[in-house]
């Protein structure tokens, strides 16, 4: 029997997706030479520490460019993966690369996500006890949203946010990124401390810590302040 690999940046969207195709085997965070910097990459230290929060093995691997597709596949087989699970939402171009990534490995992909409304799924997040923190946004709007944690209590205002940038609710057209600070997977929430502001003409991206030793928790503290 195969594997059940779900693609996971630490964000929202994966999570989600990973959640409603549960049970999962492998986390798997693809690492891309990208001509902007991600806040996604920039932070795999988070994801890093969300995963094992979530209790489950996380895969990082570096891709070379021109090489992408070739080398996924060939990890995805090293991975034994039979079900491919992935949180697209709207973004056809991105869905038929999934499926031709699927295909060529001898998985069968999973969307869970596909064709639901963005507003919704954003908002069941919310109502279930999803916290996320802002790593990174594009538009003018919701980079004030840039290191701050969006909950129930001030979805309003994260939403108010992004109808001023007219950017889509779940960021779906990459607005912004997140990373998963607590959810109904997460043995207990992730800590996470913002350590330095990178303000580009693309982009605004928040550098965080996200320690695993609980016990030192009160030295980040000390160092960098309440989380």
């Amino acid at each position: 029997m195969g594997s059940r690999v779900a693609m996971f940046s630490g964000g929202k969207d994966g999570l989600r997706a990973a959640s409603l195709a549960w049970p999962v085997d492998i986390l798997l965070f693809l690492v891309y030479d990208f001509p902007e910097p991600s806040p996604h990459i920039e932070n795999v230290g988070a994801t890093i520490a969300e995963a094992s929060l979530i209790g489950k093995p996380i895969v990082v691997a570096r891709l070379d460019r021109g090489k992408e597709f070739e080398e996924t596949t060939d990890l995805l087989r090293k991975l034994n993966a039979d079900k491919l699970i992935a949180g697209d939402v709207f973004v056809e171009d991105h869905l038929k690369y999934m499926e031709s990534l699927a295909s060529e490995a001898g998985a069968s992909l999973l969307e869970p996500l596909w064709g639901q409304d963005t507003l919704e799924i954003l908002m069941k997040d919310l109502e279930e006890g999803y916290s996320m923190k802002v790593l990174g946004a594009r538009t003018r709007a919701l980079r004030r949203a840039v290191g701050e944690v969006v909950d129930r209590h001030n979805s309003e205002w994260f939403l108010s946010l992004a109808k001023s940038d007219g950017a889509d609710p779940l960021g779906e057209n990459g607005e912004y990124h997140t990373v998963v600070v607590n959810s109904p997977l997460h043995r207990a929430p992730l800590r996470t401390f913002n350590v330095r502001r990178i303000s580009m003409e693309c982009c605004d991206i928040e550098l965080v810590a996200a320690p695993f030793n609980q016990a030192a928790l009160g030295s980040y503290i000390r160092a960098f302040g309440t989380p």
